[in-house]
């Protein structure tokens, strides 16, 4: 869309409540926002200054669409089913793309411990959510020593060893009392609840007795229980009086990234804590309404309260939650703990920053380092290439990009060999370097400060023929050859004679390894799925009722022969093929 006609499309902007869906220029949605006003909102993008991040997002942006809503809250729900549904790439850090989990207890004869990340309505007992799958499967393995529930999916014809270890009530051989589930079930929710202490004590008075009849294997084992206890649920230092459940919400915004941190507190009292580092392109308390309405938006398990940092649309919250009780204390201790949590999010937003400048650091010595090594001064931009085929079959051809040590994967392209034939890698090679440097000659595009070659002497010379007698460029070329054990062994640079001499513990000699490993996964990535597509394709020629147009079809849903081969009638369907022709192609297939 040209600027006149999308400036005409901003005057046109409603002043009402609703969500936008920015697009680029293949009509992709790259990201989708909600608005208090349509208008000013959606007009602030295309006026005055953005940051480098928000100014990449503008950049691309050659459309855009808007729904209306009612209310400030129907925008929150309308932006967490569209996000699902677009998966826009500007988005894609403001929300898990899983939802958060839960510790289980099934509703079964003889219920047992799992961890989901779905509530469902099946009258099973829920506990969460956790923030990571981490924190849920160290409580689970916590639970599973405390409380004899059973382990196994299906009942054993005799009883296990966990029965053996006081782990297991083996129902699979004795019976066991409805109520005495019950009674199970019942203290892992006070446990949970932050009731762990009760339990602690009756550890500790078990230990001494143990220890008093001198079983002091026995009480060393409980022992150790008391300290995993402690180490997964003692480090909540946190507790208020009220004995309320709620979620804490703490933020901190700075340089484009948005840090939240979420203190869970159950009966008053902290149990379980996490932080969430992302590129945001909003202002700070717009995102984190967002980011607190997808944290709640695919869980049915919302607290009594939720505390919010100061400027989030509250009432928008509370309408979007259905009346929980949304608010931002501003005095006493509950202000405090909010603080808390804002100041937990500042240290995690430092914290990954020192990590990120540790990281650029290491890499800006490695390409200094490699310049040095090869008496080229500054490397920023290395092209990096690789064949791949099977006995010459399916011959392909792949190229990463670098730049300043980090790879830029929109630059990454895929070559089919068309002019070799058989498995001769110089002559791919010397096809690939000649189609690559041919279109950026004609094309006006920035070459490279050096390109690298998977392979020795061989590989050098094809590609240095193409560069020095075709196409009169003078661009330095390394190859990277390989030990017996498929690991980066040496450098070879341009035509001399001997290695390269680098140290293979620098970081110089990693970030050549690191981009002949990326290489060559991206080449056989490429390689196995032609490969596949090939295969797939000359099976489907076989097969009668199947033409050009299905074929396509069917090549577009369908990875393999054996993916197709097991495919119910209901995948062909979602390939647009007719449950007729399914069972003909299902049984084309069996009968090979």
């Amino acid at each position: 869309m040209e600027w006149g006609d999308l400036r005409s499309k901003l005057a046109l902007l409603p002043e009402k409540p609703g969500c936008y869906l920015m697009k680029d220029g293949t009509d992709a949605v790259i990201y989708v926002g909600k608005a208090k006003v349509l208008r000013n909102r959606v007009r602030s993008y295309f006026t005055g200054s953005h940051d480098g991040k928000t100014q990449l997002l503008v950049s691309q942006i050659v459309d855009f669409e808007y729904i209306v809503t009612d209310t400030v809250a129907e925008a929150l729900v309308l932006e967490c089913n569209l996000i699902k549904h677009h998966n826009p790439y500007y988005n894609i850090m403001l929300r898990d793309d899983k939802t958060y989990p839960y510790i289980k207890i099934t509703r079964e004869e003889h219920p047992r411990l799992e961890i989901v990340r779905r509530v469902v309505g099946d009258k099973a007992a829920y506990f969460g959510p956790y923030p990571n799958g981490t924190a849920a499967a160290q409580t689970k393995q916590l639970l599973d020593r405390l409380y004899p529930l059973r382990k196994c999916k299906r009942l054993k014809p005799k009883v296990c060893l966990y029965y053996h270890i006081g782990q297991c009530l083996a129902p699979c051989e004795f019976v066991v009392d409805e109520s005495e589930y019950q009674r199970i079930t019942r203290e892992i929710g006070d446990f949970l609840s932050g009731g762990y202490e009760t339990i602690t004590r009756s550890l500790a008075a078990r230990m001494e007795r143990e220890a008093e009849a001198l079983n002091f294997e026995r009480a060393g084992e409980l022992r150790d229980l008391i300290a995993q206890i402690g180490q997964v649920m003692e480090s909540q230092k946190v507790t208020l009086a009220d004995q309320v459940d709620r979620d804490v919400f703490g933020s901190y915004a700075e340089n484009g990234f948005l840090s939240i941190q979420v203190f869970m507190m159950r009966k008053g009292k902290l149990v379980e804590r996490s932080a969430t580092v992302f590129t945001h392109y909003n202002e700070e308390a717009e995102d984190v309404g967002s980011y607190i309405a997808q944290f709640y938006f695919d869980n049915a398990d919302v607290p009594r309260e939720i505390w919010a940092p100061e400027g989030t649309d509250l009432e928008g919250l509370r309408e979007f939650l259905g009346g929980v009780k949304v608010l931002t204390p501003r005095r006493g201790k509950k202000h405090e703990l909010l603080e808390l949590a804002c100041q937990n999010a500042r240290l995690a937003l430092t914290e990954r920053f020192r990590l990120m400048e540790r990281d650029e650091r290491r890499t800006v010595d490695a390409v200094q380092e490699l310049g040095e090594a090869l008496g080229l001064g500054s490397v920023r931009r290395i092209e990096a290439f690789d064949n791949s085929n099977t006995q010459g079959a399916d011959a392909v051809a792949a190229m990463v990009v670098f730049v300043d040590g980090q790879p830029a994967r929109k630059e990454y392209r895929k070559y089919k060999i068309r002019t070799v034939e058989g498995p001769d890698d110089y002559a791919s090679m010397r096809e690939v370097i000649r189609r690559r440097y041919t279109r950026l000659l004609r094309e006006g595009q920035t070459l490279p400060d050096l390109i690298l070659v998977d392979g020795g002497r061989g590989q050098i010379s094809a590609a240095l023929d193409v560069l020095d007698n075709e196409l009169s460029l003078e661009i330095p070329v390394c190859g990277m050859a390989k030990d017996d054990r498929h690991k980066t062994s040496q450098l070879f640079y341009n035509e001399e004679p001997s290695p390269v001499a680098l140290d293979r513990s620098s970081p110089a000699f990693h970030l050549l390894a690191r981009i002949q490993d990326e290489v060559h996964r991206f080449a056989i990535t490429f390689h196995r799925d032609t490969r596949n597509k090939g295969t797939l394709q000359s099976v489907l020629d076989d097969i009668p009722g199947v033409g050009e147009s299905r074929r396509k079809q069917l090549l577009r849903h369908f990875a393999s022969i054996s993916e197709m081969r097991k495919a119910p009638l209901e995948e062909f369907r979602k390939a647009g093929i007719g449950d007729k022709l399914a069972k003909q192609i299902q049984s084309h297939l069996s009968s090979m």
